[in-house]
């Protein structure tokens, strides 16, 4: 079980937030990370420290993809991101021992991950935001734990709604339907398809999180180089074949892709890890709340989108999902 939080797989539950607080699931996870479930300690201002850059460098994602995408398109952006991340993971990786599939069926479930974790969502992204803001996206990324408790309800037995969970989707979702209205895209090209591939993408993540208990016997760190290296050999050709050779850019896009390649998509994965192993899961998982967070103030300081008033209500809302979903969560001991 200990393998299964690939970094792509991880990506999903921190963007997603789609955390669980159950004993069985705090096993499962801290074993993926490759530690007893019992070896943690109470977080130090250190580890809280590293906890905010970490939401702060994943919510930053959004503003690179923002940069980056209008210079080389949604397929060279992906096709250079997970190049890049998968080469910043594999001397790590190669160091740690390198470890294959032991058959078929771990290839397969690989193959499955690669899609649902970074080809598939990181392309939705990608040409979502050539006309989505930023700041909008991270919201939308943000209903990941929202859609995750939408999806458990009818497709299991022991994860139903209870009165927190059913206020936490009607607020979420009520955001949803807000950031959707029309003032929240006024200007913006491609009418609801945008918003729709950001929601999308979040669906990915969240579906790909539901494959937690098959995961191959492989350490997380390099299951998720495994993926990007699967994902580079999958989307380079595409983007050769397709877009021809990397287009000219400026040194601001250079810069945005390799940030998001080498930070995000790379090192971050890292940090990750360690700080599952030092203070567990539980506490860990409130990097999903400040991801979204940390993805609108980035967009709105940073890149010049603008604050609207539809904006604040829907991140109102959504937030307040978040919020009353832990909280539940944290009442009742259980998801």
């Amino acid at each position: 079980m200990r393998a299964m939080q690939l970094d792509g797989a991880a990506n999903s539950f921190m963007q997603a937030g789609t955390f669980h607080t159950s004993p069985q699931w705090k096993f499962i996870m801290a074993s993926a990370a490759g530690t007893s479930p019992t070896a943690i300690r109470k977080a130090t201002p250190m580890d809280m420290s590293l906890l905010v850059m970490l939401g702060a460098v994943w919510g930053s994602a959004f503003m690179a993809i923002r940069v980056g995408v209008q210079e080389s398109g949604p397929v060279w952006l992906v096709a250079l991101r997970v190049s890049i991340g998968f080469l910043c993971l594999l001397p790590w990786a190669l160091y740690r021992g390198w470890v294959w599939p032991a058959n078929l069926r771990e290839w397969g479930l690989i193959v499955l991950l690669s899609l649902l974790n970074v080809l598939i969502p990181f392309f939705l992204l990608s040409w979502a935001q050539q006309t989505l803001h930023s700041s909008t996206t991270a919201l939308l990324m943000g209903t990941g734990p929202l859609l995750a408790m939408l999806i458990a309800h009818f497709t299991s037995d022991d994860d139903k709604f209870n009165a927190s969970k059913a206020i936490a989707v009607v607020l979420g979702f009520s955001g949803v339907a807000t950031v959707l209205g029309t003032a929240a895209f006024k200007g913006l090209s491609g009418g609801m398809l945008p918003p729709a591939a950001a929601l999308l993408a979040s669906a990915c993540y969240v579906t790909s999180g539901t494959l937690v208990r098959r995961a191959p016997s492989i350490p997380p760190v390099r299951l998720s180089t495994l993926v990007l290296g699967l994902g580079t050999a999958a989307f380079l050709p595409i983007a050769l074949l397709t877009q021809g050779t990397v287009p000219e850019m400026s040194a601001k896009a250079w810069t945005a892709i390799v940030f998001l390649g080498l930070v995000p998509t790379g090192i971050a994965y890292i940090l990750r890890y360690h700080l599952v192993r030092k203070i567990g899961l539980s506490m860990f998982a409130h990097v999903g709340n400040l991801i979204p967070l940390f993805g609108v103030t980035f967009g709105v300081i940073l890149l010049g989108e603008p604050l609207t008033i539809t904006l604040i209500i829907a991140a109102a809302l959504i937030f307040a999902g978040l919020i009353v979903a832990r909280v539940g969560a944290r009442k009742t001991g259980k998801p």
